[in-house]
């Protein structure tokens, strides 16, 4: 799918006090920026950011940071948090390749991975964000009890993410091929765009959740 450019998106990010523009000054520093020492998660992939956003409503003690790779859709993000008083949220605009250089070792607690580009090619496979080579990223960000969680409606790429998981040595918390089917891993289940878009065609949604 082909993103549609919005003109002076990457100066309204760069203006923007929920944007932060130089992430790598802050790698070991999350807590400064946020003034307090609670938990930092990060989504990867953020998209318009309903989820992350809608977290860091629910959970005000918690720190929360999306990452999106394009500013076009970053924008949207930012215009949706104006009216919102959300402290313990932050947006950078970067690729998610670079995020050991932004995060250091135990600085983040929870990684969230939602409807992430299949990168279906072969030649593609470690662009996925649950390839081992991903994986191997979240271990040198992740606290030791530090989780990733990721849902998706695409079948191959659940099938990948599964045995993946077991190839960087991780291990399976959680699965299932079907959540909204599953009363006890909906509970406080957070929507994201596609999500609601996907389940609302009858599409079953998958989700995993890894520790190492």
């Amino acid at each position: 799918m082909r993103l549609r450019n919005v003109p002076g998106s990457r100066e309204a990010i760069a203006d923007s006090p929920l944007a932060v523009n130089e992430p790598v000054l802050l790698k070991g520093n999350w807590s400064k920026e946020f003034g307090n020492g609670h938990p930092v998660r990060i989504e990867i992939g953020m998209g318009k950011g309903k989820f992350i956003t809608t977290l860091a409503q629910q959970n005000p003690d918690i720190n929360y940071v999306g990452i999106e790779k394009y500013s076009s859709v970053l924008i949207r993000a930012i215009e949706k948090c104006k009216e919102l008083d959300v402290p313990n949220l932050r947006f950078i605009r970067m690729d998610a390749e670079y995020i050991c250089d932004v995060f250091e070792k135990g600085e983040v607690d929870r990684i969230y991975l939602n409807f992430s580009d299949p990168w279906p090619k072969d030649r593609h496979v470690k662009r996925r964000l649950t390839s081992k080579q991903f994986f191997q990223r979240y271990d040198a960000i992740l606290k030791e009890d530090g989780i990733v969680e990721f849902k998706t409606d695409n079948d191959s790429l659940f099938q990948f993410s599964l045995e993946q998981v077991a190839e960087a040595e991780w291990h399976l918390t959680e699965q299932t091929w079907d959540l909204h089917r599953d009363e006890r891993l909906m509970k406080g289940n957070v929507m994201t765009e596609y999500e609601e878009k996907f389940s609302a065609m009858g599409n079953p949604i998958h989700k995993l959740i890894a520790g190492r």
